[in-house]
């Protein structure tokens, strides 16, 4: 009797669940699936270069640049770069490997490891609580330095140097310590709270002057995130192809080779550099193309001037004075203000001159050589 009553409890149940199934899958027909590519539009896509950034800071030579370029700090003197080691994967906890764009460093600091924990922050949204997210991060580093047995042999915790590289468009104005976003306390409450401050670099503060004046990789690589045409994207090729010259740096030369290639197909898509190998390539295509768009622009201007006084030698003279001008404001921006005996070989030069020297216009490391 009771095996009966089991069986129709049973049974009774399969049909409960087998209508419950077939009303469901009624239900889901109804719904119209939406194309898997409808949101990935480049405006709410990641920023096409970010895992760049990671690859870069990768390379010791590239946190040792930011660190002295752009950490003011007077312990920073006192680090020994040549113990420069990234931390291994497998010290970390997943919740901090999770963190795909975050990169942990270790530095000799007076005889002891200091850690640098780099946050790369790519948002298009400035995070009001960054300080609150930073102590998490510093804390699982911890945690996980604890468990793996990575402390001095005092048990002391290393000191942490965090930093936040923001490259976002808005400015960040987030509170850079846990201690500004708390509410009003008595004065003996607030020993008892979070301390967690962070270092910010957002690059988008700083000024192509300020950044021409730190002469590091760090500060060209955000002078290319800065730069708003060919001259300026040229230079800093020319700054990198210098910096980078021992073969020992043969694969930090390739990854910042591949970041700036990326960068310049987002900001340029009209230049075609694909088949480029190297930083001295991508310099001289600039070059080049900038020098005929400027030879271009002259050519236009002086026909206007020579059609303007309705003479041939007008628009001879024109088109020469127009590439004269825009040669002059070219070497300016590469060299400075120039000296007078060079303003005189501008003027006084010929077509054939101008154009010879827009074609070399990056090659020259001094005005000297370039007028050679």
């Amino acid at each position: 009797m009771m095996l009966l009553v089991f069986f129709n409890a049973l049974a009774y149940f399969l049909l409960f669940a087998w209508t419950v199934f077939i009303d469901y899958l009624k239900h889901i027909s109804t719904i119209k699936c939406k194309p898997l590519t409808q949101n990935l539009t480049l405006k709410n896509m990641p920023h096409y270069h970010d895992h760049g950034y990671k690859l870069l800071y990768s390379f010791p030579e590239m946190v040792k640049s930011l660190l002295t370029g752009f950490v003011n700090q007077d312990w920073i003197k006192q680090l020994d770069f040549s113990t420069l080691e990234k931390v291994n994967s497998s010290y970390i906890t997943d919740d901090i490997r999770s963190r795909s764009d975050d990169v942990v460093w270790r530095v000799k600091f007076q005889g002891q490891w200091l850690y640098v924990y780099l946050l790369l922050e790519f948002q298009s949204t400035v995070n009001k609580y960054m300080a609150v997210r930073m102590q998490t991060y510093v804390g699982l580093l911890y945690q996980d330095l604890i468990k793996s047995e990575q402390l001095p042999e005092n048990g002391k915790l290393p000191p942490v140097m965090p930093i936040v590289l923001y490259n976002g468009n808005r400015p960040w104005n987030a509170a850079q310590s846990i201690a500004e976003l708390l509410q009003p306390m008595p004065a003996s409450l607030q020993a008892f709270q979070p301390q967690q401050q962070y270092w910010l670099i957002d690059e988008g503060r700083y000024s192509a002057a300020e950044l021409e004046k730190v002469e590091n990789l760090t500060a060209a690589i955000i002078r290319a995130e800065l730069a708003d045409d060919q001259v300026q994207f040229a230079k800093v090729a020319a700054n990198l192809n210098i910096w980078l010259a021992r073969p020992a740096q043969d694969n930090l030369r390739v990854a910042i080779k591949e970041w700036l290639l990326s960068l310049i197909k987002h900001r340029m898509p009209d230049i075609k550099v694909d088949e480029l190998g190297n930083l001295t390539e991508i310099e001289a295509m600039l070059a080049r193309d900038w020098s005929r768009k400027w030879i271009a622009q002259g050519e236009v201007k002086g026909k206007a001037e020579g059609k303007a006084e309705g003479k041939a030698e007008g628009k001879a003279e024109g088109k020469v004075e127009g590439e004269a001008t825009l040669l002059t404001k070219l070497l300016t921006k590469r060299f400075g203000k120039l000296p007078a005996w060079a303003n005189e070989k501008l003027n006084n030069a010929t077509t054939e001159q101008l154009e010879g020297w827009g074609e070399k216009i990056f090659d020259a490391d001094t005005l000297e050589l370039f007028f050679e």
